[in-house]
Parts: structure tokens; C-alpha cells; sequence
């Protein structure tokens, strides 16, 4: 019961996802999700209470993979090839599955997720990750360096606007930007006039 309960859970997510990008969140209803998945909207009820709640859903999921991926790092060497790995598995978050539709939905309802309390959660979550990123080099140039290698892989789904690129294609040009900043985190001279971190240099 729980499996089957879970499953349907995930085709109403998906049902819902889908309608919201046809016709826009704010014209899609409840009872049109339930009409398309061929249930009751009581059923629909016992799951999600309002369209909020299956917003909430998918940034509830994208945040809990954000505190693996920041756990991960955590235990893990402060190098480059680590920051290399943080931002690929990263970017799979976002190029897996239903990802690149889930992307696209939050680029394009911005105003929803800032009123919602969990898409209020997600800035925090993007500083955990930047800070596991630039581990070993507090510097404020490292800091803009990580932030900004999670900005270029979330944001090429509407900075990259070349005609009939794939996902693959979009994944491979943010990871070939981030990786240009990643790269230079730790290899630039402190004050005292060593290393700066215990990253390493690219080469």
C-alpha cells in the first residue's frame, strides 16, 4: 500500500507538472490535474491540499538533494577534483529524469516559489553548497567564484539560448564555465604570500 501510495503520489507530480508547463500555474486547477490523471479531486485531496503544496513538493526533493551533495563534500578532501564532482553530481540534479522540466517550471514562476516556505529555504541552501565549494579558501573572491559556478549551471537553462541545443549540450557548456571557476579557487596568494587554501591549482 505504501509503494502504491508513493507511485501515485509521483504521477500527480508529474500529471501536474505537466499541466503547469502547458498552460501556466496560474490557469491550471486541481480539479483539471485530477480530470487528467482520471481520479476523484478527494483523491487528489489526500495527497496534496492545493497546488502550493505539489510546488512545495518539488523543492522539498531538490532541497533534500542539495544537503547530500553539501553532506557529501563535507567529508570529503578540499581539491579541485572534489569541487569538479560537487558540481557535475550537482548538475545531474538538475539534467536527471523530470529535472529539466522541474528547472524550467521554477525559472518561469519565480514569484510562486518566493512565497512559499521552502522555496524561501532554497537561497540558504545554494550558500551551503557554495561554501562546500570553495572549502580550504575563505577568500570573498573564492566565495563569488562558487556561487557563481552554481549560478552557470542552473542558470543555462534560459542563458544558453542557442536554436535546438540539447540537455547534454546545456549540461557540458555550464559545466565547461563552471569548471573555469572552480579551477582558479585556492591557487591565488594570500596577504602573507602563500597559498591561499588547500585547493590546488589547475594543471
Amino acid at each position: 500500500m505504501r509503494e502504491s501510495t508513493g507511485g501515485t503520489r509521483e504521477r500527480i507530480k508529474a500529471v501536474a507538472l505537466e499541466l503547469f508547463t502547458e498552460q501556466g500555474y496560474e490557469k491550471t486547477s486541481l480539479r483539471e490535474i485530477a480530470e487528467r490523471l482520471n481520479v476523484t479531486k478527494a483523491a487528489l485531496y489526500y495527497h496534496f491540499k492545493s497546488k502550493d503544496d505539489i510546488v512545495a513538493s518539488f523543492v522539498e526533493d531538490r532541497l533534500e538533494r542539495m544537503d547530500e551533495l553539501t553532506a557529501w563534500a563535507e567529508s570529503q578532501p578540499a581539491t579541485l577534483a572534489t569541487r569538479r564532482t560537487l558540481i557535475s553530481r550537482y548538475a545531474d540534479t538538475m539534467f536527471a529524469g523530470d529535472q529539466p522540466s522541474v528547472m524550467r517550471f521554477f525559472e518561469q514562476n519565480q514569484t510562486v516559489l518566493k512565497s512559499l516556505a521552502s522555496g524561501q529555504q532554497m537561497r540558504g541552501r545554494m550558500m551551503q553548497l557554495a561554501n562546500a565549494l570553495c572549502r580550504g579558501d575563505d577568500s570573498p573572491t573564492a566565495q563569488l567564484r562558487a556561487v557563481l559556478s552554481l549560478f552557470a549551471v542552473h542558470s543555462s537553462w534560459f542563458a544558453v539560448r542557442a536554436p535546438n541545443i540539447t540537455d547534454a549540450e546545456r549540461r557540458r557548456i555550464a559545466l565547461e564555465v563552471a569548471d573555469e571557476l572552480l579551477a582558479a579557487i585556492g591557487t591565488e596568494p594570500d596577504p602573507s604570500g602563500t597559498a591561499a587554501g588547500s585547493g590546488h591549482p589547475q594543471g
